[in-house]
Protein backbone atom coordinates (compact mmCIF):
# COMPACT_ATOMS: atom_id res chain seq x y z
CA UNK A 1 0.00 0.00 0.00
CA UNK A 2 1.23 3.39 -0.78
CA UNK A 3 2.93 5.05 1.93
CA UNK A 4 1.09 8.99 2.72
CA UNK A 5 2.19 10.93 5.86
CA UNK A 6 1.43 9.46 9.06
CA UNK A 7 0.51 12.97 11.20
CA UNK A 8 -2.78 12.20 11.04
CA UNK A 9 -4.50 10.82 13.68
CA UNK A 10 -8.24 11.62 13.54
CA UNK A 11 -10.46 9.41 11.01
CA UNK A 12 -12.91 10.86 8.71
CA UNK A 13 -15.65 10.26 10.75
CA UNK A 14 -13.93 12.80 12.79
CA UNK A 15 -12.98 15.45 10.65
CA UNK A 16 -16.53 15.01 8.99
CA UNK A 17 -18.33 15.64 11.89
CA UNK A 18 -16.20 17.38 14.13
CA UNK A 19 -13.28 18.94 12.47
CA UNK A 20 -14.42 19.86 8.90
CA UNK A 21 -15.75 23.56 7.75
CA UNK A 22 -18.85 21.43 7.27
CA UNK A 23 -18.85 19.38 10.58
CA UNK A 24 -21.28 21.56 12.00
CA UNK A 25 -23.69 21.59 9.36
CA UNK A 26 -23.47 17.92 9.12
CA UNK A 27 -23.93 17.33 12.81
CA UNK A 28 -26.57 19.47 13.12
CA UNK A 29 -28.19 17.02 10.53
CA UNK A 30 -27.35 14.71 12.63
CA UNK A 31 -28.79 15.81 15.77
CA UNK A 32 -31.64 16.66 13.92
CA UNK A 33 -32.14 12.99 12.24
CA UNK A 34 -31.41 11.29 16.25
CA UNK A 35 -34.11 13.69 18.07
CA UNK A 36 -36.40 14.31 15.63
CA UNK A 37 -38.93 11.70 16.94
CA UNK A 38 -39.00 12.00 20.28
CA UNK A 39 -38.70 15.78 20.64
CA UNK A 40 -39.40 17.16 16.78
CA UNK A 41 -36.29 18.26 16.48
CA UNK A 42 -35.62 20.88 13.16
CA UNK A 43 -32.98 23.19 13.76
CA UNK A 44 -31.26 25.00 11.05
CA UNK A 45 -29.05 27.62 12.80
CA UNK A 46 -25.61 25.70 13.54
CA UNK A 47 -25.37 28.64 16.66
CA UNK A 48 -26.43 26.55 19.01
CA UNK A 49 -23.35 23.86 18.42
CA UNK A 50 -20.39 24.09 20.06
CA UNK A 51 -17.47 21.43 19.53
CA UNK A 52 -16.69 20.62 23.19
CA UNK A 53 -15.09 17.50 22.21
CA UNK A 54 -11.02 16.45 24.27
CA UNK A 55 -8.20 15.45 21.46
CA UNK A 56 -7.29 12.03 22.12
CA UNK A 57 -8.81 11.13 25.00
CA UNK A 58 -11.25 8.75 23.57
CA UNK A 59 -8.15 6.01 22.52
CA UNK A 60 -5.45 7.38 23.08
CA UNK A 61 -3.29 7.67 19.95
CA UNK A 62 -6.30 7.56 17.64
CA UNK A 63 -9.00 9.72 18.16
CA UNK A 64 -12.76 8.64 16.87
CA UNK A 65 -15.14 10.47 18.89
CA UNK A 66 -17.04 13.75 18.52
CA UNK A 67 -19.04 15.95 21.44
CA UNK A 68 -21.29 18.80 21.12
CA UNK A 69 -22.84 20.46 23.60
CA UNK A 70 -26.50 21.45 22.38
CA UNK A 71 -29.72 21.90 23.24
CA UNK A 72 -28.16 21.71 27.13
CA UNK A 73 -27.09 18.17 25.83
CA UNK A 74 -23.74 16.46 25.97
CA UNK A 75 -23.99 14.38 22.88
CA UNK A 76 -20.75 11.98 22.32
CA UNK A 77 -20.28 10.00 19.47
CA UNK A 78 -17.96 7.34 18.60
CA UNK A 79 -17.51 5.31 15.69
CA UNK A 80 -16.41 1.59 15.62
CA UNK A 81 -14.98 -0.26 12.15
CA UNK A 82 -13.78 -3.65 13.57
CA UNK A 83 -15.52 -5.13 16.60
CA UNK A 84 -18.07 -3.90 19.09
CA UNK A 85 -16.07 -2.64 22.50
CA UNK A 86 -18.51 -3.47 25.30
CA UNK A 87 -16.01 -1.28 27.64
CA UNK A 88 -17.49 1.95 25.72
CA UNK A 89 -19.77 2.73 28.97
CA UNK A 90 -16.72 2.74 31.02
CA UNK A 91 -15.00 4.82 28.71
CA UNK A 92 -17.34 7.26 28.27
CA UNK A 93 -18.24 7.64 31.76
CA UNK A 94 -14.16 8.65 32.22
CA UNK A 95 -14.58 11.15 29.06
CA UNK A 96 -18.02 12.51 30.35
CA UNK A 97 -16.47 13.21 33.50
CA UNK A 98 -13.36 15.31 31.80
CA UNK A 99 -15.66 17.16 29.81
CA UNK A 100 -17.88 18.16 32.79
CA UNK A 101 -14.60 19.31 34.16
CA UNK A 102 -13.70 21.16 31.49
CA UNK A 103 -17.46 22.95 30.99
CA UNK A 104 -18.23 23.64 34.20
CA UNK A 105 -17.01 26.20 37.13
CA UNK A 106 -14.77 24.31 39.41
CA UNK A 107 -16.61 26.37 42.81
CA UNK A 108 -19.71 24.87 41.21
CA UNK A 109 -19.27 21.58 42.99
CA UNK A 110 -18.87 23.33 46.52
CA UNK A 111 -21.94 25.62 46.23
CA UNK A 112 -24.89 25.62 48.62
CA UNK A 113 -27.53 25.59 45.81
CA UNK A 114 -28.16 23.04 43.24
CA UNK A 115 -26.27 23.86 40.08
CA UNK A 116 -27.52 22.29 36.80
CA UNK A 117 -25.54 20.17 34.25
CA UNK A 118 -26.23 19.31 30.52
CA UNK A 119 -27.55 16.17 30.11
CA UNK A 120 -25.30 13.70 28.69
CA UNK A 121 -26.25 11.11 25.61
CA UNK A 122 -23.96 8.58 24.30
CA UNK A 123 -23.97 7.07 20.86
CA UNK A 124 -21.52 4.25 18.87
CA UNK A 125 -22.22 4.02 15.22
CA UNK A 126 -20.78 0.57 14.05
CA UNK A 127 -20.37 -0.05 10.87
CA UNK A 128 -18.19 -3.17 11.28
CA UNK A 129 -18.99 -7.19 9.69
CA UNK A 130 -20.25 -8.78 12.13
CA UNK A 131 -23.71 -9.31 12.36
CA UNK A 132 -25.19 -7.19 14.95
CA UNK A 133 -28.80 -5.78 15.38
CA UNK A 134 -29.89 -2.52 14.14
CA UNK A 135 -29.67 -0.98 17.21
CA UNK A 136 -28.33 -2.47 20.93
CA UNK A 137 -27.88 -0.74 24.02
CA UNK A 138 -24.83 -1.18 26.50
CA UNK A 139 -24.86 -0.51 30.05
CA UNK A 140 -22.16 -0.04 32.21
CA UNK A 141 -23.84 -2.01 34.82
CA UNK A 142 -23.11 -4.77 32.72
CA UNK A 143 -19.08 -5.21 34.23
CA UNK A 144 -19.87 -4.53 37.82
CA UNK A 145 -18.78 -7.65 39.32
CA UNK A 146 -22.03 -8.16 41.09
CA UNK A 147 -25.06 -7.04 40.11
CA UNK A 148 -27.15 -4.86 42.35
CA UNK A 149 -30.98 -4.63 42.62
CA UNK A 150 -30.47 -1.17 41.94
CA UNK A 151 -27.45 -0.17 40.64
CA UNK A 152 -25.95 3.25 42.03
CA UNK A 153 -24.51 3.98 39.37
CA UNK A 154 -25.61 4.01 35.14
CA UNK A 155 -24.44 5.17 32.03
CA UNK A 156 -26.13 3.89 29.11
CA UNK A 157 -24.97 4.21 25.50
CA UNK A 158 -27.07 2.87 22.38
CA UNK A 159 -25.18 1.34 19.44
CA UNK A 160 -26.48 1.89 15.78
CA UNK A 161 -24.99 -0.08 13.02
CA UNK A 162 -25.15 2.50 10.14
CA UNK A 163 -23.92 -0.28 7.68
CA UNK A 164 -25.89 0.58 4.72
CA UNK A 165 -27.33 -2.73 3.88
CA UNK A 166 -29.22 -2.55 7.66
CA UNK A 167 -31.84 -0.33 6.59
CA UNK A 168 -30.65 2.21 9.46
CA UNK A 169 -33.73 4.46 10.17
CA UNK A 170 -30.74 7.25 11.03
CA UNK A 171 -28.85 6.16 8.04
CA UNK A 172 -31.73 7.39 5.68
CA UNK A 173 -32.85 10.87 7.78
CA UNK A 174 -29.42 12.31 8.19
CA UNK A 175 -27.70 12.45 4.69
CA UNK A 176 -24.20 13.11 5.52
CA UNK A 177 -24.24 9.73 7.55
CA UNK A 178 -25.83 7.89 4.81
CA UNK A 179 -23.43 9.21 2.21
CA UNK A 180 -20.15 8.28 4.87
CA UNK A 181 -22.12 4.69 5.19
CA UNK A 182 -21.79 4.45 1.59
CA UNK A 183 -17.98 5.93 1.41
CA UNK A 184 -16.77 3.37 4.31
CA UNK A 185 -18.56 0.58 1.95
CA UNK A 186 -16.52 1.58 -1.09
CA UNK A 187 -13.61 2.03 0.53
CA UNK A 188 -13.92 -1.84 2.01
CA UNK A 189 -14.92 -2.80 -1.80
CA UNK A 190 -11.72 -1.03 -3.23
CA UNK A 191 -8.95 -2.71 -0.70
CA UNK A 192 -10.10 -5.76 -1.04
CA UNK A 193 -9.33 -6.00 -4.56
CA UNK A 194 -6.22 -3.66 -4.89
CA UNK A 195 -4.54 -2.63 -1.38
CA UNK A 196 -2.30 -0.23 -3.36
CA UNK A 197 -4.63 2.21 -4.95
CA UNK A 198 -7.88 1.11 -3.00
CA UNK A 199 -8.35 4.05 -1.25
CA UNK A 200 -7.61 6.41 -4.23
CA UNK A 201 -10.48 4.54 -6.15
CA UNK A 202 -12.58 4.29 -4.01
CA UNK A 203 -12.64 8.04 -3.50
CA UNK A 204 -12.57 8.10 -7.22
CA UNK A 205 -15.90 5.93 -7.82
CA UNK A 206 -17.35 8.20 -4.54
CA UNK A 207 -16.70 11.42 -7.06
CA UNK A 208 -18.55 10.30 -9.12
CA UNK A 209 -21.31 8.79 -7.33
CA UNK A 210 -21.85 12.20 -5.56
CA UNK A 211 -21.04 10.56 -2.45
CA UNK A 212 -19.70 13.77 -0.30
CA UNK A 213 -18.59 14.68 -3.85
CA UNK A 214 -17.24 18.27 -2.76
CA UNK A 215 -15.76 17.07 0.71
CA UNK A 216 -13.68 14.50 -1.42
CA UNK A 217 -13.30 16.66 -4.19
CA UNK A 218 -11.63 19.18 -1.70
CA UNK A 219 -9.35 16.95 0.81
CA UNK A 220 -8.80 13.62 -0.87
CA UNK A 221 -5.25 13.73 0.33
CA UNK A 222 -6.23 14.30 3.88
CA UNK A 223 -8.60 11.65 3.65
CA UNK A 224 -6.00 9.59 2.12
CA UNK A 225 -3.70 9.72 5.40
CA UNK A 226 -7.06 9.71 7.73
CA UNK A 227 -7.67 6.27 6.39
CA UNK A 228 -4.55 5.06 6.34
CA UNK A 229 -4.25 5.76 9.68
CA UNK A 230 -7.43 4.36 10.54
CA UNK A 231 -6.24 0.73 9.20
CA UNK A 232 -3.34 0.93 10.78
CA UNK A 233 -4.84 1.37 14.47
CA UNK A 234 -6.88 -1.35 13.46
CA UNK A 235 -3.84 -3.58 13.04
CA UNK A 236 -2.48 -2.32 15.58
CA UNK A 237 -5.05 -3.15 18.01
CA UNK A 238 -4.96 -6.80 16.62
CA UNK A 239 -1.40 -7.24 17.41
CA UNK A 240 -1.98 -5.61 21.23
CA UNK A 241 -4.63 -8.22 21.41
CA UNK A 242 -2.51 -11.26 20.38
CA UNK A 243 0.31 -10.16 22.93
CA UNK A 244 -1.68 -9.92 25.64
CA UNK A 245 -3.35 -13.25 25.47
CA UNK A 246 0.19 -14.48 24.86
CA UNK A 247 1.64 -12.64 28.27
CA UNK A 248 -1.05 -14.55 30.16
CA UNK A 249 -0.64 -17.64 29.56
CA UNK A 250 2.68 -17.39 30.15
CA UNK A 251 2.66 -15.43 33.04
CA UNK A 252 0.03 -18.30 33.92
CA UNK A 253 2.63 -20.87 33.33
CA UNK A 254 5.43 -19.06 35.78
CA UNK A 255 2.86 -19.01 38.47
CA UNK A 256 2.71 -22.32 38.98
CA UNK A 257 -1.05 -22.85 38.33
CA UNK A 258 -3.02 -26.44 38.05
CA UNK A 259 -2.80 -27.82 34.85
CA UNK A 260 -6.96 -27.65 34.29
CA UNK A 261 -5.96 -24.12 34.82
CA UNK A 262 -3.49 -23.65 32.24
CA UNK A 263 -5.74 -25.95 29.74
CA UNK A 264 -8.33 -23.73 30.63
CA UNK A 265 -5.76 -20.67 29.81
CA UNK A 266 -4.98 -22.48 26.41
CA UNK A 267 -7.94 -22.65 25.17
CA UNK A 268 -8.88 -19.41 26.18
CA UNK A 269 -6.01 -17.98 24.27
CA UNK A 270 -6.67 -20.49 21.27
CA UNK A 271 -10.32 -18.04 21.25
CA UNK A 272 -8.41 -14.99 21.67
CA UNK A 273 -6.17 -15.60 18.73
CA UNK A 274 -8.96 -17.01 16.39
CA UNK A 275 -11.10 -13.60 17.29
CA UNK A 276 -8.12 -11.70 16.61
CA UNK A 277 -7.37 -13.88 13.15
CA UNK A 278 -11.10 -13.03 12.54
CA UNK A 279 -10.58 -9.33 12.98
CA UNK A 280 -6.92 -9.27 10.49
CA UNK A 281 -8.71 -11.58 8.42
CA UNK A 282 -11.93 -8.43 8.22
CA UNK A 283 -9.43 -5.72 7.66
CA UNK A 284 -7.72 -7.84 4.81
CA UNK A 285 -4.29 -8.65 6.46
CA UNK A 286 -2.46 -11.26 4.53
CA UNK A 287 -3.31 -14.87 5.21
CA UNK A 288 0.61 -15.40 5.96
CA UNK A 289 0.88 -12.07 8.52
CA UNK A 290 -2.32 -13.59 10.23
CA UNK A 291 -0.57 -17.06 10.68
CA UNK A 292 2.72 -15.93 11.90
CA UNK A 293 0.87 -13.47 14.48
CA UNK A 294 -1.82 -15.42 15.78
CA UNK A 295 0.24 -19.03 15.63
CA UNK A 296 -2.94 -20.63 13.85
CA UNK A 297 -2.78 -22.65 11.29
CA UNK A 298 -3.28 -21.93 7.48
CA UNK A 299 -6.16 -23.97 7.60
CA UNK A 300 -7.50 -22.23 10.73
CA UNK A 301 -7.54 -19.08 9.57
CA UNK A 302 -9.08 -20.15 6.20
CA UNK A 303 -12.15 -21.90 7.97
CA UNK A 304 -13.04 -18.15 9.74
Amino acid sequence: MRKYNRRYKDSVFVDLFSNDRTAKDNFLALYNALYNTLYNTNYQSTDILKNIRLKQTMYMSFANDVSYLVDNKIIVLAEHQSTVNPNMPLRCLEYVTRLYEHIQNPRDRYSRTLKKIPVPAFYVFYNGRENIPAQKILRLSDSFIRQPETPTLELVVKLININYDKDSRIVKRCEPLGQYSLFVDAVRRHIAVDKEHGFENAIKECIKNDILREYLQRKSREVINMLIAEYDYATDIAVQREEAGRIAFVNGIKQGKSLGLIEGKVEGSRQAKLETAKLMKEERLSLNLITKITGLSQAEVEAL
